[in-house]
This record gives structure tokens, C-alpha cells and sequence, in this order.
């Protein structure tokens, strides 16, 4: 038996405030998603991206509690041009979300941003600078 990579789960604090900032994304989320305690999105290829409340994980897990310091994950969106990633950057911290680290030209060949998703979670935007 082999174990096949299928999903990627978010803790949140505000699943409305989360799915709203992922929608903008393009990810195709269900709006009576936004007052439920557990939420997905199939992404190409199958791959899934699921979000549950603290609420939620507090349910089977009593003693979880929010993680504080660094990132150990970190979404990344890939854009179909560096004017894409500097214009999605742009309408994100526009409509109130808090950028991060603003669009560079990184040494690795692309255009990268970040932005923090509503919990905190830096988001990487990048393409491909040529």
C-alpha cells in the first residue's frame, strides 16, 4: 500500500474572512461555505485545499492550540506574468489584506510577492520574470 498526497489543510479563525481571500485567488469556493466549521476546493490535478475553524480541530484535538513564531507552510500561487504578480499584489493590499514583502525581481528567475492571508500566513505570488 502507498499513501497518495491529497490534501493540504488550513486552520483558521475566521472561515468567511479565510475563503474570501482565497476567492480572490480564483480558487472556486462555495459561498454557504463561509459559515460552515470545515470547507474545500479541488484544485487541478486533483489536489485538495481544505480549511477548518480552531473551532473545528479544538473538537477532536482539546489540547491544540494556535501556533505562534515562523511559517512551516506556505501556499504559493502561480501568476501568468511578473505584470500579474504586481497587479494582484496591488488589489490585494488595495482591498485590505496586508502585503508582506512587496514584488521583486528574485535572484531564482522570478517575480515574487507575499501577501498574509487573514490568519497571519504568508501567501507567495510568483511567476516566471522572462
Amino acid at each position: 500500500m502507498t499513501p497518495r498526497f491529497d490534501a493540504i489543510g488550513l486552520v483558521v479563525g475566521d472561515m468567511a474572512a479565510s475563503l474570501a481571500f482565497y476567492r480572490r485567488l480564483g480558487l472556486g469556493i462555495p459561498a454557504e461555505a463561509d459559515s460552515a466549521p470545515h470547507a474545500e476546493a479541488v484544485l487541478p490535478g486533483g489536489l485538495r485545499l481544505m480549511w477548518d475553524t480552531e473551532e473545528t480541530v479544538r473538537s477532536f484535538d482539546p489540547d491544540w492550540t494556535r501556533p505562534t513564531g515562523g511559517e512551516r507552510m506556505a501556499p504559493a500561487f502561480l501568476c501568468g506574468s511578473p505584470a500579474e504578480v504586481d497587479a494582484l499584489y496591488d488589489e490585494l493590499v488595495a482591498a485590505g489584506y496586508r502585503g508582506h514583502l512587496k514584488p521583486w525581481d528574485a535572484v531564482w528567475g522570478q517575480r515574487y510577492a507575499v501577501v498574509l492571508d487573514p490568519d497571519g500566513l504568508g501567501v507567495s505570488l510568483f511567476a516566471s520574470a522572462s
